[in-house]
């Protein structure tokens, strides 16, 4: 199992690169930086929420580990 600020940080480090994915995509779409940075910053709690919730779900699934302390080699 990981710990949890192991899980944080790995949440943390996604969402700032894909947040910087998504704000270049609207922006280039929209033209507008204001709707761009709302849409933005809405988009990057749900996601960042939804993943954090993703990776403790996967570290209790014990299907595809291997090896003595079950972690994936």
């Amino acid at each position: 199992m990981e710990s949890l600020q192991r899980t944080l940080l790995k949440t943390v480090v996604w969402r700032v690169a894909a947040t910087l994915i998504t704000f270049i995509t609207i922006y280039a779409f929209t033209g507008e930086l204001g709707r761009a940075t709302n849409i933005t910053l809405v988009a990057a709690t749900l996601l960042a929420a939804g993943y954090y919730l993703h990776e403790r779900f996967w570290d209790h699934v014990e299907w595809g580990r291997r090896g003595g302390d079950s972690r994936i080699a």
